[in-house]
């Protein structure tokens, strides 16, 4: 680092050669940004406090007990803090947060975890009314709820705008109720799109520098045209206070939830019925691509609405016209599609793209998302060598035999699991970096299924002969389920 020395004198003459320059400079415009003071008075009546209360177990008080037939016993019941209700004892909980009106009737949306338990609910409005609360219907995979007050006069509302025109730079309000002191408003710009913070499967979060506090919970984010553009839902803190990143739920996820609540009481979301996995860079490479794109099909539910359409091993590239950038992009895209809707599915299919149709069926809560892509170790350390193709481990890093009756049962595999069993891998190579251990069941290379030693041979080394980095391997363990990796040949 350079550091300079200024003398008393040098600051004299600075100051003297910047007088001049002072003197010629235009006046600076004693204005700052726009005031959003009339947006803020238009939507600041459809923005509400919300309090809730429930009762929790306190655990009981200690008290002493006195002997049976005390005649200090009526004193002791009157003065012991449980009541009588010892361990049952209950204490009530309180907890504020925001919401806001999306119809002059009284329809409220906030977030499922300022209401999630509460035996109460209020709502204030900016008036000073006061309403109790009936819960409508909650999601706890979005954090969203709808609620309804009763009104005897039409209540101001705002409405949803589009999520996707919100621009990082694109100036944002927040209205709300932080640390409880209603009707408070924050001014900032969205910082990014599409978030993932790990909360839910749907995560595409608005990040925004407005100011954003506990109690903010729920409570709108205005584009400056004065639609809600996103709900308001968490914030990273070291203190409980606000440290300029916030989060908001995209209005585009949130308003069918709200539809749906509204008109159901629950969520009926689509369902392609499909596990994927993300694609690696590896993969990809293996694939002859360039890009990450996409959502690898693991597994197609039988009976579901993909069976006979889409086949594992797709990489689903497009969904409706909307491009899958990442995996996690397609369970959002389905489920904000509506249960029966007909879709065209875009996928990469052994090196071709091509196009097929798909009807939804409803997402149920058991139904598979999103496949575990992590390969899970058998426990199966000492597994009997077999003829295996010369030079193989060395391609790849691993060995395999052949999947009879023997090794079925020495790895416990059902008869209807075809493809070759890894024997041995070669420590430090890609291949025991990926998790690949031996126990596991190869079934597919490059997209092709195999039945023997030969069929891995033969598929390896012409992708090695093709200049291919890697070969894309489908893995089964003995659970039951697979995954898609790929391994760098050698």
């Amino acid at each position: 680092m350079r550091v300079f020395e200024l003398r008393l004198g040098d600051f004299a003459r600075m100051a003297a050669l910047a007088l001049p320059l002072a003197l010629a400079a235009p006046a600076a415009l004693a204005q700052g940004p726009e005031p959003v003071a009339a947006l803020a008075a238009g939507l600041s009546g459809a923005v509400v406090n919300i309090a809730t209360s429930h009762m929790i177990s306190d655990g009981g008080q200690p008290f002493p007990d006195l002997p049976e037939g005390s005649p200090l016993q009526d004193l002791f019941d009157n003065g012991n803090p449980n009541n009588g209700e010892g361990e049952h004892a209950m204490r009530e909980a309180r907890s504020l947060g925001s919401g806001f009106i999306v119809d002059k009737s009284g329809l409220i949306v906030t977030n499922n975890h300022v209401i999630e338990d509460a035996d109460e609910i209020f709502v204030y409005t900016q008036d000073n009314e006061r309403f109790e609360a009936t819960l409508v219907g909650t999601d706890d995979k979005t954090d969203l709820a709808v609620l309804k007050v009763e009104a005897k006069h039409d209540l101001p509302f705002v409405t949803f705008g589009d999520s996707d025109s919100a621009e990082v730079g694109d100036w944002v309000m927040a209205i709300g109720n932080p640390f409880g002191l209603g009707g408070s408003v924050t001014l900032g710009i969205v910082s990014a799109r599409n978030r993932n913070i790990n909360s839910g499967p749907y995560d595409a979060y608005i990040q925004t520098d407005a100011a954003i506090n506990q109690g903010n919970s729920g409570g709108p984010l205005f584009d400056m045209d004065g639609h809600v553009v996103g709900i308001n839902t968490a914030i990273i803190s070291r203190t409980g206070g606000g440290l300029g990143i916030g989060f908001a739920i995209p209005s585009n996820l949130a308003s069918p939830v709200v539809r749906q609540l509204e008109q159901f009481g629950e969520t009926r979301r689509g369902w392609l019925g499909v596990g994927i996995q993300d694609v690696t860079l590896d993969m990809a490479e293996s694939l002859g691509r360039n890009d990450t794109h996409g959502a690898m099909v693991v597994d197609v539910t039988q009976g579901g609405p993909s069976e006979g359409t889409i086949k594992e091993g797709d990489v689903i590239l497009d969904f409706n016209g909307r491009p899958i950038v990442q995996m996690r992009d397609l369970p959002r895209f389905v489920a904000e599609t509506a249960v029966g809707t007909k879709v065209m599915v875009h996928v990469l299919r052994n090196g071709a793209e091509t196009d097929v149709d798909v009807t939804l069926g409803r997402l149920e809560n058991n139904n598979v998302v999103v496949a575990d892509a992590a390969p899970k170790d058998p426990g199966l350390k000492d597994v009997p060598d077999a003829t295996t193709p010369a030079g193989l481990i060395d391609i790849v890093g691993f060995n395999v035999i052949q999947l009879d009756a023997a090794s079925r049962d020495e790895f416990g595999f059902e008869a209807d699991v075809d493809g070759v069993a890894i024997s041995d891998v070669k420590s430090g190579t890609d291949a025991d970096e990926k998790g690949l251990t031996p126990g596991l069941v190869v079934a597919e290379v490059n997209q092709q299924p195999i039945s023997d030693v030969a069929g891995v041979e033969a598929l390896v080394n012409a992708a090695r002969e093709a200049g291919r980095p890697a070969v894309l391997l489908k893995v089964i363990d003995h659970q039951g389920g697979s995954h898609f990796l790929a391994v760098k040949l050698n």
